[in-house]
């Protein structure tokens, strides 16, 4: 089975297009922030995600193959998807996902923005047409993210902190913002412990930004512990 890494067209199009304009327009803005944390309390959160997301990729090889495998037998097209996103300081990445669509999936996006549940700019659907029966369950079990512990074990990405926005979300967002690209983004958030896609985009904004400002050690790990419960009663998850 050849497992190489898939991206859609379109996203990557975008991501190498905005990357300069997000540097350029974004940079000013997170860094009038102090970053969160500071030494030497980010080289522990550092170690954490290092330790946690080296063990759980090793722990959970087996579980990844048979999920893999899966999504070969089950939909056409590579089992990874890579898709640009945006980290700290607007650095441009690729975040790593179990493939839960059909391949052509942002290609048909356009004839479904009259169904979006979503505030602008994130698009949500609770029956996407294009997610595979596959992709379902591994939506509402969230599966599908465990690829992205490889993002946290290459430091692009930490366990906890903002979810890593679209490039072309980021241009359309206000300094105010911006201030999300202030800090590592996270595999989880408090915003997603807080409703996860029923939670509004203004209000997903407001928890991110309390994250960066109240941070602590062991707020990320009570969010930890309450992801592992959301995640459970699949709380917000389509």
């Amino acid at each position: 089975m050849e497992l190489t890494v898939s991206g859609l067209d379109a996203d990557e199009a975008a991501g190498s297009a905005l990357e300069s304009v997000v540097v350029e327009e974004q940079e000013s803005a997170a860094n009038r922030v102090i970053d969160v944390p500071s030494q030497p309390i980010a080289a522990a959160k550092r170690a954490l995600d290092i330790v946690l997301s080296a063990i759980g990729l090793v722990a959970l090889a087996p579980l990844l193959l048979a999920i893999l495998a899966l999504i070969v037998v089950t939909s056409p097209g590579n089992p990874i998807f890579a898709q640009p996103r945006v980290g700290r300081g607007g650095v441009v990445f690729r975040m790593y996902k179990l493939r839960t669509m059909v391949r052509d999936a942002e290609a048909r996006l356009g004839e479904l923005a009259a169904f979006n549940e979503a505030q602008p700019p994130l698009f949500k659907m609770r029956r996407d047409p294009r997610v595979t029966l596959a992709g379902r369950f591994l939506r509402a079990s969230s599966l599908d993210e465990l690829l992205q512990l490889v993002n946290v074990l290459k430091g692009e990405m930490s366990l906890v902190g903002p979810r890593p926005p679209l490039p072309h979300e980021v241009a359309t967002y206000t300094p105010t913002q911006a201030r999300r690209l202030s800090t590592v983004p996270g595999l989880t958030g408090l915003w997603q412990v807080s409703g996860r896609s029923e939670c509004p985009f203004e209000r997903a904004i407001e928890l991110d930004l309390a994250y960066i400002d109240d941070w602590s050690f062991w707020l990320d790990i009570r969010i930890l512990l309450r992801t592992v419960l959301v995640v459970l009663r699949s709380d917000g998850a389509y």
